[in-house]
This record gives structure tokens, sequence and C-alpha cells, in this order.
């Protein structure tokens, strides 16, 4: 079994702290890279721009993608990974801030996998971190087809 890791997409360093802080207090998970746009978090997942000498192997178990990014929204990050062989089948998980019923429906018509609201209070935002995690990482178990649409293209 490969090491569980996690794509965060998250412009805000507070949000992004908490995450981080959230999923090594449960132990989820080993690794956590963390892109701060959109633009950025297309590069990581393709191996383009300063990630070109990234090796994709493995993918990230699941990518927390915020929705209201710099440079490319997060909404417009997830049609791209959809719309492309190698990470048509990874999990999005939109980690948001925002209420939207829009957001939400966008989300999930995009190709989202959850679409999770974070909580305002820490205690709660470290829960629903934990939750996701739990699921995504321990949980669920990602179609085989991942591994060999990675090496596709």
């Amino acid at each position: 079994m490969t090491a569980q890791s996690v794509l965060l997409v998250e412009d805000n360093a507070g949000d992004e702290a908490l995450t981080l802080r959230a999923l090594k207090k449960h132990g989820i998970v080993n690794t956590v890279d963390v892109t701060r746009d959109g633009a950025e978090a297309l590069e990581y997942l393709f191996c383009t721009g300063k990630y070109a000498l990234r090796n994709s192997e493995p993918p990230p178990s699941v990518v927390l993608l915020d929705i209201n990014l710099p440079k490319m929204s997060g909404l417009e990050v997830l049609l791209h990974i959809r719309a492309d062989q190698r990470t048509k089948l990874l999990p999005v998980v939109l980690l948001t801030s925002s209420d939207e019923e829009r957001d939400s429906l966008d989300g999930y018509r995009n190709g989202a996998n959850s679409y999770v609201r974070k909580p305002v209070e820490f205690n709660e935002f470290a829960a629903a971190v934990q939750r996701v995690g739990l699921y995504w990482l321990v949980l669920n178990r990602n179609p085989p087809q991942m591994q060999i649409a990675a090496t596709a293209a």
C-alpha cells in the first residue's frame, strides 16, 4: 500500500495552518503538500512549471481544494482535473468558507466528490478536517484505475 498524501490548495495562511494542525493532531496523513493558488495546483498535479521535476507517482490520495483562489478559482481547477485522463478519477473535496448554494451546485456539477464548508470555530474546523481525512484517507478506497491513469499520457 502506498503512503497516503494530500494536496491542500489554500491561499489563506490561517486556514492552511489550521488544516495542517488538525491533520497532524489526528495522525491521519503522512504527507501534505500545499499550493496557494489555482495555477500552482495545476502545475503540481501535472508536473509543470516549478514542479516540472516532481515525480507524479503516486498521485495524492485526495485534493482539498478551496474555491476562492487567486489566479484561477477552485472550480476552474476542478474542471481541469476532471478533463485530464491522468487526474479525472482523483478525489477532490471542496473545502471552503463559501456557504453559497450556487458554489456547492457548481462544485458538484464540475465533478467534486464532496463539498465541505469550513466551520469558523477552531474545534469545529479541526473536527471537520479530521472527519474528511478519516473518510478520504482511511475509509474510502480509490479506484485502481487512478494508478493506471496517472501513468498514462
